[in-house]
Order: structure tokens, then C-alpha cells, then sequence
């Protein structure tokens, strides 16, 4: 039986081993080329490590002095440093008013009562259901309209005010919250608001924070939406601007090393972001277990 166990054990690490390899391999090779002169490029695609590697592609793309030189058929270049600080504000924007508009309406839905209240909730999830694409157009009209192309305004608007699974998301844990401390509240003194934002919303820090991971993944990697609204260099995005500086090259070959020099940097804000709220999920779990 022990023998059986450790051998079932060395095989599920053995598959588990076989998954992180195959998870890591092509961020380590984005590295790899990252690290690579653009005149080694093809010559080093199909090794794992490298002869001779330089760092210098990270400064070139952010538009700092740099000691590579960038090869004949990059195009013009893209401050990539713009483009970085562009997406954080972008994504702050939307995660935050997301968080804040979508936890009081999910609130609402737990705890208040009003004519109509499940109607309009299972009218916002059904909302879920409606493909984004087909919201691109009107949404798009309304913005020109309201002349808010090209602002980061016009790039949150359609979205910012809340999103149907963060309502219902958050709506299951806040019907968890005991009814005994806010009805406590409300004989202290406290509206509504009060008791939602010094009560119930700190009870909730774990699922906020993997909300916010959630929302914030989904937020950095858009594309479409920044693309139509967001072309200016003031507020375009690293998903928008990267995208312009593959196609920079036309029918030949893109300036790999640079391309994936923005790719890395495009990714350690999401794994810091990660690094964070992870931490922050486990603290929030232990603290609620022991309460």
C-alpha cells in the first residue's frame, strides 16, 4: 500500500512537472529572444538558451539610450513607456469604478428590499448572455458623439459604471454576511452606505481581491475596444501598441527582439498584481476561518 502511494505520488508530481514545463516554456522563450541581438535572432530560435545575450532591447523599447541598435525593417518606434503607463491608468480606471459601482449594486441586491428588485437582478444577468461585440457599435457611436475618442473617459465609459457577473459574483458573498452585525449598525446609527462600506465590504476582502485579479487581467489584455476608441499616442494601450508595432513590418519579418523585449514588460504588471492579491486572498481566507 505505501509503495502504491509513493508511486502515485511520483506520477502526479511527474504530470505536474510536465504542465509547469509546458505553462513556462514560451514565456521563457519570449525571454529568450528578449534577451537576444536582433542580429542572432534566427540563428539562436531554435536553442533554449543563449551564446551571447544583451538587455539592452528593454531600454531600446521604452525609448531610453540604448546599446542595441534596432534592425533596418523595425518602422518607426512606439514609446512603449507611454504605452505602459497608459495601460496601469486604463486599467485603475476601470477596476476600480467596476469594483465600487458593481459591490453597492450587488449590496443592494442582497440586502435592501424595493419594488421590482429581483426582476431588475435577473434582468442584469441575462445581460451576460448578450455578446460584447454586438455592444461595439452603438457604443462606439455614442462616444464619437459625446466627442470622447481618443480620452481615456471615452475608453472606460461603457463599462466602468458596473459589469453583470461582478454584481452576481459579489452578491453570493454578500448574502454570507451576518445579518446581526449590520442590524447592530443600523441601531448604532450607520445608513445604509455606512454599514456597506465599514461592515460589509471589509468582510468581503477575499473575493474583491480575486475579483479585482479577475478584472484587471481582463482589463490589461484588451484590444478591440481600446483599438477603436484609443489610437492616440497619449492614450494608446501596450496591447493596442504592440499590436501596431508587429504590423509595422508589413509582409517581412518584425523586429522580434524588440517585440518581445514589450511582450515581458507588458507581463510584470500582471504578475505583480498577483504576486499581491494572492498573498492578500490567503491572509483574508485565514483571518475569516479563525473569526
Amino acid at each position: 500500500m505505501l509503495r502504491t502511494m509513493t508511486l502515485n505520488k511520483a506520477i502526479g508530481y511527474a504530470v505536474l512537472a510536465m504542465i509547469c514545463i509546458a505553462s513556462l516554456l514560451p514565456i521563457w522563450m519570449a525571454f529568450k529572444t528578449a534577451i537576444t541581438f536582433p542580429s542572432d535572432v534566427f540563428a539562436s530560435a531554435d536553442r533554449l538558451w543563449l551564446d551571447r545575450l544583451t538587455f539592452g532591447n528593454f531600454p531600446r523599447v521604452l525609448g531610453l539610450p540604448s546599446s542595441v541598435e534596432p534592425p533596418a525593417n523595425s518602422g518607426q518606434p512606439i514609446n512603449f513607456m507611454i504605452a505602459l503607463r497608459n495601460s496601469v491608468i486604463y486599467t485603475g480606471l476601470l477596476v476600480t469604478g467596476q469594483l465600487f459601482f458593481s459591490s453597492l449594486a450587488a449590496y443592494a441586491f442582497a440586502r435592501l428590499r424595493f419594488p421590482g428588485r429581483d426582476t431588475l437582478f435577473y434582468m442584469i444577468i441575462a445581460a451576460t448572455m448578450i455578446p460584447s461585440i454586438v455592444l461595439f457599435i452603438p457604443n462606439f457611436v455614442l462616444v464619437r458623439q459625446l466627442g470622447l475618442l481618443n480620452t481615456f473617459a471615452g475608453m472606460v465609459a461603457p463599462s466602468i459604471l458596473m459589469l453583470p457577473f461582478a454584481v452576481f459574483f459579489l452578491r453570493q458573498f454578500f448574502l454570507t454576511t451576518p445579518k446581526e452585525l449590520e442590524e447592530a449598525a443600523r441601531l448604532d446609527g450607520l445608513n445604509w452606505f455606512q454599514v456597506y462600506w465599514h461592515i460589509a465590504l471589509p468582510l468581503q476582502r477575499g473575493p474583491m481581491a480575486t475579483l479585482a485579479i479577475l478584472l484587471s487581467i481582463q482589463a490589461w489584455n484588451d484590444f478591440f475596444w481600446p483599438f477603436l476608441v484609443g489610437q492616440g499616442e497619449s492614450v494608446q494601450v501596450m496591447a493596442v501598441a504592440l499590436a501596431n508595432f508587429q504590423s509595422q513590418a508589413g509582409q517581412g519579418q518584425p523586429d522580434w527582439t524588440g517585440l518581445m523585449a514589450a511582450v515581458m514588460l507588458s507581463i510584470i504588471p500582471v504578475l505583480f498584481l498577483l504576486i499581491f492579491f494572492g498573498r492578500r486572498i490567503v491572509e483574508s481566507l485565514q483571518t475569516s476561518g479563525m473569526k
